[in-house]
């Protein structure tokens, strides 16, 4: 009886480490981090080709620039359109993953019409995402 228990809770235990990521930055998050997109609203409609502001949340941890290395703080990464990258990586720099490297907590982007994502992952003082990862839910936008 004991070792069915013991397997049990081994693969139980295996279980719950597959569901981490295989790996993430060495740079500690706090814990009950989270990022959120304070605005726009998830399926909100916004104009096509013009400005919008994106407002960032996050809670229980702090904001600082890149280059700066202060315990429980990182800075905004926005994902548009793109799925989560590499978390053991720097964050890539491009249309699609815009950096905040300055400690902004929000922006006017512009976007075709359209369907559209965005997403937030909070780097470190190197712009790579924390152990565990620290990102908000998946939003999506139209832009018409």
């Amino acid at each position: 009886m004991f070792k069915i228990i013991a397997v049990a809770a081994l693969m139980a235990s295996a279980a719950l480490i597959s569901s981490i990521p295989a790996t993430a930055g060495t740079t500690p998050s706090p814990a009950g981090a989270r990022a959120y997109i304070g605005y726009p609203n998830d399926g909100q409609v916004v104009a096509a080709n013009k400005p919008f502001r994106v407002w960032f949340g996050l809670r229980y941890m702090g904001v600082a620039p890149k280059g700066v290395k202060y315990p429980n703080t990182g800075h905004h990464h926005l994902l548009i359109d793109t799925d989560l990258p590499p978390m053991d990586q720097e964050i890539p720099s491009d249309r699609n993953h815009l950096h905040f490297g300055a400690g902004e907590t929000e922006t006017m982007i512009q976007l075709p019409p359209g369907k559209h994502t965005l997403q937030l992952l909070m780097g470190d003082d190197m712009h790579v995402p924390h152990n565990p990862p620290v990102y908000s839910k998946k939003i999506t936008v139209i832009a018409r």
